[in-house]
């Protein structure tokens, strides 16, 4: 079981060297042009996505490898007052768009993350964004689902498989820690 998983993710780490290389490396642009335009970068997902969405969050304002100083990432998924009054007052599918609605300013970038590119209130969150002006960049699985219509950039990961579209998010999301790493 052990190998046959390892040589699934080998085999899709293949794919997505072999297809989405300029993808990666154009959301890489977009995220070291909105930290050096002093802009902030915005993070949401549900689930398996949040954590991933937390760990972006948590390099830019912490560190990923270099000591460098504080960048303004947020995810929208850690405010437990901010989470239950608003799905209470509004529904679950707003919590993260009234999110970006009260914090996101023009030229700040949110990233939505969904492995089925389906996630009702990801979507929202990407029309809230591109209302107010944000850069937008999707990291989805499948074959992308309605955030392809709705994101500057949606990076679709060659799988169906939760588990391996996650592995490549967090993997991407490492890829755009070490791009902001080498502004500093």
């Amino acid at each position: 079981m052990v190998t046959e998983e390892l040589k699934a993710h080998q085999e899709l780490i293949q794919k997505v060297i072999d297809t989405l290389g300029a993808d990666i490396e154009a959301a890489c642009k977009l995220i070291t042009d909105t930290i050096n335009s002093g802009n902030k970068v915005l993070t949401a997902g549900n689930g398996g996505s949040a954590a991933d969405a937390q760990h972006i969050a948590a390099e830019l304002s912490g560190r990923f490898v270099k000591d460098r100083k504080a960048l303004p990432g947020i995810a929208l998924t850690v405010d437990t007052s901010a989470l239950t009054a608003i799905a209470n007052d509004y529904g679950y599918n707003h919590v993260f768009a009234r999110q970006v609605e009260a914090l996101a300013r023009p030229g700040d970038l949110f990233i939505g993350i969904s492995t089925s590119g389906n996630s009702q209130g990801i979507l929202n969150a990407f029309e809230a964004a591109t209302v107010i002006g944000c850069k937008t960049l999707g990291l989805s699985g499948r074959d992308g689902g309605k955030m392809n219509g709705l994101c500057h950039l949606n990076i679709v990961i060659p799988s169906d498989v939760t588990a391996r579209i996650q592995e490549m998010h967090i993997l991407i999301g490492h890829i755009l820690c070490k791009a902001v790493d080498d502004l500093f």
